[in-house]
């Protein structure tokens, strides 16, 4: 398999999906939709609905999930992820004016209307979501697709996401110890992850034990993931990041290069990508593209 050949094939399958449950630009606040939709659309991966689809491969096999129940889902994880990147990048926050190589939302559009672009693509999010119900056809799918929607409620809400995100801000400027740290990444960046992968497996029919482990294996690439972002935010460029760098400095940030230098947060990457793909194996199943996507996730260079 050539992975960068196949990711850029499913990037762009995913991305038809995606923007297939976006709302129709219409009426007399279609300007919400417009700013939203150009959020969604803005570019980027895709990775959380990619995670999800071959989570969901890898518990169903050659049976599958229907596809009427697994894409609302991966429509509304991309656009739970792209409201809060919308909102972190607002002034009250990180103030960012670039995302992806292009103006970010409150920058294109106006503070205002980058508040409602975020807060619409949350509220769009689990409406599209709800459309899996539609197509359960028995108890077991129901029962799949409420499981579902409430392990993306919980990642995405206090206990997950904004969780992190509000440590994340109370903290900016302070010192942090490694705990705390660590508690933002995994749950600011592992939770949607973490939903991602679990949302796969479960409408697939992945049992607890199954769940747990594809949970913490989730937590474990977040956590990857993150140290990664806080070295690239110090050695890469704006053109490769997409982003503006020096960010975490600009806005007096603990991470793991602050903690331990780039030698170090980049030892701590290793073990701890290690540790992501060596619970993912423990699952006892296999999919190439999935272990290679994962390993990518968590040593990506831009």
């Amino acid at each position: 398999m050539e992975f960068e050949k196949e990711l850029a094939r499913k990037i762009e399958q995913t991305d038809g999906i995606v923007k297939r449950f976006l709302p129709a630009e219409e009426g007399y606040q279609k300007r919400v939709m417009e700013a939203a939709n150009y959020s969604v659309m803005a570019g980027g991966k895709r990775l959380r609905p990619l995670l999800m689809a071959e989570m969901a491969a890898l518990f169903a096999g050659e049976a599958g999930v229907k596809r009427d129940m697994l894409e609302p889902y991966m429509a509304a994880i991309e656009m739970i992820h792209t409201y809060s990147l919308v909102h972190d990048d607002l002034p009250a926050m990180d103030n960012d004016r670039y995302r992806r190589g292009k103006l970010t939302t409150h920058a294109a559009y106006g503070e205002a209307m980058g508040i409602l672009a975020g807060d619409a693509l949350l509220n769009y999010a689990f409406e599209t979501a709800a459309k899996a119900f539609d197509a359960a056809e028995n108890v077991t799918e129901y029962k799949r697709a409420a499981a579902a929607i409430q392990i993306l409620g919980r990642e995405a809400g206090i206990y997950g996401m904004i969780g992190g995100q509000t440590i994340d801000i109370e903290e900016t400027g302070c010192e942090l110890a490694l705990d705390r740290l660590q508690t933002i990444y995994r749950l600011k960046t592992g939770a949607l992850l973490k939903a991602s992968m679990q949302i796969g497996a479960c409408l697939a029919g992945a049992d607890e034990e199954a769940l747990a482990v594809v949970g913490e294996c989730a937590l474990t690439a977040g956590m990857a993931f993150q140290i990664q972002d806080d070295i690239l935010d110090v050695t890469s460029t704006q053109e490769e990041l997409g982003k503006p760098i020096h960010s975490d400095e600009k806005n007096r940030k603990t991470t793991y290069v602050t903690l331990f230098g780039i030698d170090g947060a980049g030892e701590k990457a290793k073990e701890t990508a290690e540790h992501a793909l060596a619970l993912y194996d423990s699952l006892g199943r296999e999919n190439e593209f999935l272990r290679a996507l994962l390993f990518w996730l968590v040593t990506r260079k831009k």
